[in-house]
């Protein structure tokens, strides 16, 4: 198999073997497309990338490829992060109408976007949204030693500084934008409210770390033992992380291609991720009063991961005028995980709310 690439300007039409990718300009990137019948996403994504990024000063900041699929545009890109780290992104988009409104997707710990996401994507761009999603540092497909975090607040910062940077083009800046998190993707996603508190005009919350249980809540002087020791030693993987799954999951299938997926982190915890899960959840429970956004919380009432109390007491303790809870009587962790006919219930609830909140319920329901 020969390759021929031709760098010298962005303009350069690069080809490998027989794909082609044609460089579009738009305002401040460069967005490299290529048909779907020679679309090879990972390896070639990767070659592409890997030979561009010899330096990241002169080149493009994100890179899409695309590809059309049951009426949904999907694309795949990289952009960077202010700490010059290349971060994978990913978008879903109606092929032929204009979104109601953007989503703006944040994944779980351990999790990434472009596959576990995928189906959560694809029913809301049915219901006609533009969905957005990013895979955090050490997550998915983006650099970094996998399930590391370093720093909580890095993750909310760049998950607001690429979510903007899509609100803030001209073709969006008059759109609706909702954050949409599952399980410490909800932590993200009430730290990017705190963050900036009137910029998002609501939230989807499932099955957010909110509250740490009782029987998981540590001792103040364990606390403050983490933060000693995680500062020596941060990347030291000691902290257990027993496979959960069949009490999480109950979707075989969902079960099989997560065990499969190799863009997921299934092994223990470094002392320094979980001081930071640690101290956010705890931050976050003190500081409930302080979310002000509309949102809807969903919980399955059976959660054995993130205790179903913490969304009670954000549903009683935010300040939003706009709440609703959804609490789900024998539901687990991962709601798009359960029987098909409770996952349609689910998302009839996500996708009611959303259209309340976009102007769009009554169109849809004469439709």
């Amino acid at each position: 198999m020969m390759f021929v690439f031709l760098l010298s300007t962005p303009k350069t039409i690069i080809r490998l073997n027989q794909l082609v990718l044609i460089p579009v300009q738009t305002e401040k990137e460069y967005i490299y497309s290529a048909p779907l019948g020679y679309f090879y996403r990972e390896r070639l994504l990767a070659w592409s990338l890997g030979l561009f990024g010899v330096s990241i000063r002169g080149i493009p900041k994100t890179f899409s490829m695309a590809h059309y699929k049951d009426g949904t545009k999907y694309e795949e890109g990289f952009t960077v992060n202010s700490r010059g780290n290349r971060l994978f992104t990913c978008k879903w988009t109606p092929k032929k109408l204009q979104p109601k409104a953007m989503i703006f997707i944040c994944h779980g710990y351990g999790g990434e976007c472009s596959i576990s996401m995928a189906d959560t994507a694809a029913r809301l761009v049915h219901a006609g949204y533009a969905v957005y999603g990013i895979d955090q540092e050490g997550h998915g497909k983006s650099p970094g030693p996998k399930g590391y975090i370093s720093s909580f607040s890095y993750i909310v910062k760049d998950c607001a500084d690429y979510f903007k940077s899509v609100c803030e083009k001209p073709e969006n800046k008059m759109k609706k934008r909702f954050l949409y998190g599952f399980s410490m993707g909800g932590t993200v996603v009430i730290q990017l409210h705190r963050k900036d508190p009137t910029y998002w005009d609501g939230a989807v919350l499932l099955a957010p770390m909110c509250k740490l249980g009782d029987d998981m809540r540590p001792h103040p002087a364990v606390v403050g033992a983490l933060k000693m020791i995680s500062f020596v030693v941060p990347s030291w993987r000691v902290i257990p992380a027993p496979d959960k799954l069949d009490k999480v999951c109950k979707d075989p299938q969902f079960k099989k291609e997560i065990r499969s997926n190799p863009y997921m982190y299934k092994g223990n915890l470094a002392l320094q991720t979980g001081h930071e899960l640690l101290a956010v959840s705890l931050d976050i429970e003190k500081n409930l009063e302080e979310v002000t956004l509309p949102f809807l919380v969903l919980h399955g009432e059976d959660d054995v991961v993130a205790d179903p109390e913490g969304s009670r007491l954000l549903h009683e303790r935010a300040a939003s005028r706009d709440k609703t809870l959804k609490l789900y009587a024998g539901m687990w962790h991962v709601l798009m995980a359960e029987p098909p006919a409770d996952v349609e219930r689910v998302f009839a609830d996500v996708t009611s709310w959303l259209e309340e909140r976009t102007g769009t319920a009554t169109a849809s329901a004469g439709k």
